[in-house]
């Protein structure tokens, strides 16, 4: 089993590992003999390198001229005129057919008949109005009931469905749906 010991008191001098500093009897630095030889003597050593290479640069032979290359002489021209030739003739292109469109049709006289896109106007229904479904049946869903004199815009059809034929329409809050083309005129647009 280990031993307990009292750390020792940082506070004490000889604790801390370090040795005590030597006290001077002047308060002066020394002076570094030894750096300020070893700096005189790197500088005496680059000086004289230096001069070496400063030598050698200055005292190369001169070029003889036999031994260089003879020079060559550019001589400039205009540039060449270009020669005129006959153009290929191009074959003559086709011509793009131009879009017809289709004229608009006339909605302020209605059709003889209900016709998709023109407008249709709900008729003898006693008064109750038709009911407004989501397919071409009976069977199918009721959306809504458009009531006796209002004005449909119709989208689609005919489709024959239950002996009748219906009509896909529009009203005028935007709600689309089928309805049985018994109960149709032909109108004039709103």
């Amino acid at each position: 089993m280990a031993q307990y010991q009292i750390p020792p008191d940082p506070r004490e001098p000889d604790v801390t590992g370090k040795r005590p500093r030597r006290q001077r009897r002047d308060h002066q630095e020394p002076v570094p003999w030894l750096w300020l030889g070893l700096g005189g003597v790197v500088t005496i050593l680059a000086i004289g390198a230096a001069i070496f290479i400063a030598n050698s640069l200055l005292l190369r032979p001169a070029l003889n001229p036999a031994s260089l290359p003879e020079p060559t002489i550019v001589r400039l021209t205009a540039p060449p005129i270009p020669t005129t030739a006959a153009t290929r003739p191009f074959p003559t292109p086709t011509t793009i057919p131009t879009f017809t469109p289709v004229p608009t049709p006339d909605l302020a006289r209605p059709p003889a008949e209900v016709t998709l896109g023109y407008y249709a106007q709900v008729v003898e229904t006693g008064g109750v109005g038709v009911t407004v479904r989501g397919g071409p049946s009976t069977s199918n869903v009721r959306i809504t009931v458009a009531s006796e004199g209002i004005i449909l815009y119709v989208l689609d059809g005919p489709v024959q469905g239950d002996n009748l034929l219906w009509w896909q329409v529009r009203l005028s809050d935007g709600t689309e749906g089928w309805v049985a083309g018994d109960y149709l005129i032909p109108a004039v647009a709103p």
